[in-house]
């Protein structure tokens, strides 16, 4: 019954073990073979602190069907030629000795030892605890060889002392906490130079720290949008800009300022863009103020400039909104410096750009009333154009020209026919209008007497058949 008992208290306390170990891999996101790995080494360290030597190898192995724990002493094959065999008592100080007679230091000592060593290029002294000679290894294998390590079984002990569980328990600590680092620096490593949703956690002065969920990543002052404000639990999406690997924890810089958070809200926003149909070229920011990004398509049949707006601004507004109101400037990519150039000046109209290929300057020249309006509020829209092209520009205004003015004056002269002609036609009409109601008011004129001389021939016939019918009358 003693056995059966025991069977089933080791089953129970392995259920419990395997169990355990789940949880810690689901809380911490740990393999779980690093877990194990990590128990194996402490356990170790509990035996060696109890039951070994100071210079012995010990390692341990958890079997995965009994839970039982193995436990084994490591001892390198050396020989002559790499560990030193020679008594060193001639050439090594005693301390003791050292401190009564030359009253130096411990430092002193260790540092002039460590010069003896370089100075006759000694090699690792023979211990006896680590190392064994080749000879005696190949009494109990024939084929190991030199650097290899002999294995020998220990017994398992099952009771440890405070100190070594305490020293089991410091190194689970910190093994742990070095995987759980590691795989956080892998995971947020790989998302470098994308945007990540996470929640304000805690705001220590400017500093604003950022809950990723597995991690908690810093949001610095220089990276933080001008007038900007932040709330604890306050929903956000932030840029990965770069991770570290820090002893205090995974090191992940954020930003909110990062031209690349611009194209990713883009990529996120616009498909087109997500599945490669649309290019950003190019783009500059000044966050919380301005951006310019300048896009290509790669199909004939896409506007990229419209596709990026959406229908009715619902696209690049819900980037605007992201951005706490940011104004974004979306202009046509053009391998033509000079169109790149005058586009990049937009809201701005330019009548022409002169370019300086030596010096990569280029100037816009643009009319008086698009003076201010190129160059922008503080110099802020020449400027984004410099970054969005990486031209220098220099904004020229121009004046109206004499051929324009002799075409205005050719349309003035035109607009003054015109209305000189209809007030023309305009008198015509009134003039009828009074002509035919003259000729209503007059009376009819009597007829002229007809003479035979003036009396065409239809009439002389007339006159006669008149002059018989008289003539018949009278009769």
């Amino acid at each position: 019954m003693s056995d059966k008992n025991q069977v089933i208290k080791n089953a129970s306390a392995l259920g419990q073990f395997h169990s355990a170990i789940s949880q810690i891999c689901e809380e911490k996101g740990l393999d779980k073979e690093s877990v194990i790995t990590t128990i194996e080494s402490a356990l170790a360290a509990a035996y060696k602190k109890d039951y070994g030597k100071k210079g012995q190898i010990i390692i341990s192995h958890i079997k995965e069907k009994t839970g039982i724990a193995q436990f084994k002493q490591l001892k390198e094959v050396v020989d002559e030629s790499v560990r030193n065999m020679e008594d060193l008592e001639k050439i090594e100080i005693d301390s003791d000795d050292f401190l009564k007679e030359a009253k130096f230091s411990e430092e002193e000592i260790e540092s002039r030892s460590m010069q003896l060593d370089e100075e006759n290029d000694y090699l690792p002294k023979f211990n006896n605890d680590k190392d064994i000679l080749l000879k005696d290894a190949q009494k109990t294998d024939k084929k190991i060889k030199i650097g290899d390590f002999l294995e020998r079984e220990l017994p398992s002990e099952g009771d440890y002392g405070r100190v070594a569980s305490q020293t089991a328990k410091q190194v689970i600590i910190q093994r742990l906490r070095e995987a759980e680092r590691m795989a956080m620096y892998e995971e947020y490593k790989s998302k470098e130079g994308e945007i990540i949703n996470g929640s304000v956690h805690r705001v220590e002065g400017r500093n604003v720290y950022i809950d990723l969920g597995k991690s908690i990543g810093v949001l610095y002052p220089s990276e933080q949008i001008p007038g900007e404000f932040y709330r604890i639990g306050q929903r956000i999406r932030v840029y990965i800009k770069k991770v570290e690997e820090d002893s205090r924890g995974s090191g992940i810089t954020l930003s909110r300022t990062s031209v690349g958070l611009v194209k990713k809200l883009f990529e996120l926003e616009v498909p087109e863009i997500f599945t490669k149909t649309i290019e950003i070229k190019a783009a500059a920011r000044e966050a919380g103020n301005r951006t310019k990004i300048a896009v290509v398509s790669n199909d004939k049949d896409i506007d990229p400039v419209g596709s990026c707006i959406g229908q009715k601004g619902t696209r690049v507004q819900a980037i605007i909104e992201e951005l706490g109101g940011e104004r974004v400037d979306i202009i046509t990519w053009s391998d033509k410096v000079d169109k790149l150039i005058a586009s990049s000046l937009s809201p701005a109209k330019v009548v022409k750009v002169d370019l300086d290929e030596k010096e990569n300057k280029a100037v816009a020249y643009v009319k008086s009333d698009q003076f201010s309006l190129a160059i922008g509020q503080k110099g802020q829209n020449v400027r984004l154009a410099t970054k969005l092209t990486g031209w220098k520009i220099d904004i020229a205004e121009i004046k109206k020209e004499e051929p324009e003015k002799e075409e205005e004056k050719v349309e003035e002269k035109k607009d003054q026919k015109k209305v000189k002609a209809k007030k023309e036609a305009k008198a015509k009409k009134t003039d009828k209008k009074e002509a035919k109601v003259e000729k209503e008011i007059k009376p009819r004129k009597t007829k002229k007497k007809v003479t035979k001389k003036t009396a065409p021939k239809k009439v002389k016939k007339e006159v006669k058949e008149i002059k018989k019918e008289g003539k018949k009358a009278g009769k």
